[in-house]
């Protein structure tokens, strides 16, 4: 017996807690997945990237009808390929919800197939694009839902490690740098990898906001508005720019040994590592730059890290503090930042924040 088949609408991000189906099913093209889509969506498309585009240009340069006839076909194909895999263990009361850019003809095709085994299939009422509008009105014009502490601090006090232990202590975080997967500088993205897009990205920092408990302080670490490629939303960041500081004070040798441990991954590549410090040379002299190089070179990496924050990470931080309208309420000193430092550090601060 065919199953039920439902129009289901989203009426806010969080609404994605509360969906009563199994699985998101995000049917459009690969690409248009990468881009962004519904958190924890699975993509089985409808068409392929090269698929979609012979469909267009039939449906552009000949005719609509042949290009539906091409696409039923394709997509026909593309359903049996997912039957026979990933859908291939799925139970008899297994309630997918499906998607495709606006809730058109590929969710729709998708679900009807599904619904004829006797499965119980949703559709998301305009597609994509009503899960965007969402992010949109969360992150563009909705007012911060939760008040923000920001946590501050020079280049190497480890405050992303320190956020994940208050983390882990239950206090409320938002890890803005691992969202973005960057770590908030020049030498910040990791080799061979990649950021995600701006929207991906928006997804899923609107998702995370919708978890938040608003009658709880957030933590979020001291960033400007951009993050690598990717720009923070304005409402958090207009929400960050006025926020209450606490800020970590550590000594430069301390957070020197901080950095070469946290960016071995960096060091361990001669040539990236000499790549990122030839970028620095519209801030820095020519003799500047040939004294870290040769210092990178002899893997010298803590006298390297030193320089790099005196002359030029230091400088530039106390010139974004300078724009920043939120008072420091409390700084918390430590002579090291060893994982026992940095223990006592999240311990503190988690009790600061509640």
């Amino acid at each position: 017996m065919p199953g039920a088949m439902q129009r289901h609408s989203l009426t806010s991000v969080s609404d994605l807690f509360t969906l009563p189906y199994d699985e998101v099913i995000d049917v459009r093209s690969p690409s248009e997945f990468a881009e962004d889509h519904v958190p924890g969506a699975v993509n089985l498309p409808a068409l392929s990237d090269e698929e979609r585009a012979r469909v267009g240009t039939v449906y552009v340069q000949e005719s609509r009808f042949l290009a539906r006839r091409m696409g039923a076909a394709l997509v026909a194909r593309n359903a049996a390929r997912h039957l026979e895999g990933y859908l291939a263990g799925k139970p008899a009361d297994y309630r997918p919800l499906v998607y495709c850019w606006r809730g058109g003809q590929r969710s729709g095709s998708i679900a009807l197939i599904l619904a004829q085994i006797g499965w119980r299939v949703g559709v998301l009422d305009g597609g994509w694009r009503s899960w965007r509008r969402l992010v949109q009105t969360a992150l563009y014009e909705a007012p911060f839902p939760a008040p923000v502490l920001v946590l501050d601090g020079n280049t190497g006090t480890a405050k992303t490690a320190i956020l994940h232990k208050v983390a882990a202590l239950g206090g409320q975080v938002l890890d803005l740098e691992g969202m973005a997967r960057h770590r908030g500088s020049l030498f910040g993205l990791a080799p061979g990898d990649t950021q995600p897009a701006q929207k991906g990205f928006e997804s899923a920092l609107a998702l995370a906001v919708a978890r938040l408990d608003p009658t709880r302080a957030v933590l979020v670490e001291a960033e400007s508005n951009r993050i690598g490629t990717i720009r923070v939303p304005p409402s958090l960041w207009a929400a960050m720019r006025v926020a209450p500081r606490i800020e970590i004070s550590a000594p430069l040798a301390a957070r020197a040994d901080w950095l070469t441990r946290a960016y071995a991954d960096v060091t361990a590549d001669a040539a990236e590592l000499s790549a990122r410090i030839a970028a620095l040379a519209p801030y820095q002299s020519r003799d500047t730059i040939a004294a870290w190089q040769a210092l990178a070179a002899a893997g010298d990496f803590a006298p390297l890290a030193a320089g790099l924050m005196a002359d030029h990470y230091d400088p530039r931080y106390a010139r974004t503090r300078l724009r920043q309208e939120g008072a420091v309420q409390r700084v918390f000193a430590t002579d090291g930042l060893d994982d026992a430092a940095q223990d006592a550090l999240a311990r503190q601060i988690a009790e600061f924040l509640g």
